[in-house]
């Protein structure tokens, strides 16, 4: 019998967490099932090639980010400039749904709308992973669009379109892989993802709740 390489091992381990993350969840996953879909023995297979269970997610959301932003990055170069919010996100969504064409980048979506929060958008302070990439520059460039809304709503807003996005891309992954008829053909659902976020970036910020009713509804 043929010995695998480190190598086949490696992808074969990442494989196997892609399609059970997307299927049970990054945290309802077990690393043994993970280890026997991939058709190893040797339990420690993820400890040795990933260090832990941690790494081999952080793997699993690299090889994802490394396919979209071959997409992405010459898209966001032919941008103008003064490049819009609409223009923006219709180059993020284009590149994020070229993810749908097969079934790996379809469990890969599944995987990172579960970590959607995790970018650090919130914060103001961009996750490290996000440094140098097409899609840091371009998630700065939208909020720069929004500079007129008030700092605490311009970060909230943006970190939940990423979230819309992504759910979105991961509802629609879902049903591919389930077999299931989606209500919408590609165009129409790349473009009314693009036309809804769009509008929510864009809604008028609310009036200032009053304090005793923001504080009655805490209290609720």
């Amino acid at each position: 019998m043929a010995r695998t390489s480190g190598t086949d091992t490696r992808v074969k381990l990442l494989r196997a967490a892609e399609e059970l993350f997307a299927a049970q969840g990054i945290h309802g996953a077990q690393i043994r099932d993970i280890v026997r879909l991939a058709g190893q023995s040797n339990p420690s297979a993820v400890q040795y090639h990933f260090g832990s269970r941690a790494g081999l997610l952080d793997a699993v959301t690299a090889g994802r980010q490394e396919r979209a932003e071959q997409v992405l990055a010459p898209l966001l170069a032919e941008l103008d400039e003064d490049a819009g919010v609409r223009e923006l996100l219709t180059v993020l969504v284009t590149s994020e749904a070229g993810l749908l064409a097969d079934d790996r980048g379809r469990r890969c979506l599944r995987v990172s709308a579960q970590l959607s929060h995790e970018t650090g958008l919130r914060t103001g302070v961009p996750h490290p992973a996000l440094d140098a990439t097409a899609y840091g520059r371009l998630t700065a460039r939208i909020g720069e669009r929004l500079e007129a809304l008030p700092r605490p709503v311009r970060l909230e807003r943006l970190d939940l379109a990423l979230t819309l996005i992504g759910a979105a891309l991961a509802d629609r992954a879902r049903q591919y892989l389930d077999g299931t008829e989606p209500l919408t053909g590609e165009e129409l659902f790349r473009a009314d993802l693009v036309e809804t976020t769009t509008a929510f970036l864009h809604a008028p910020t609310p009036a200032p709740v009053p304090a005793q009713k923001d504080s009655a509804m805490r209290t609720a």
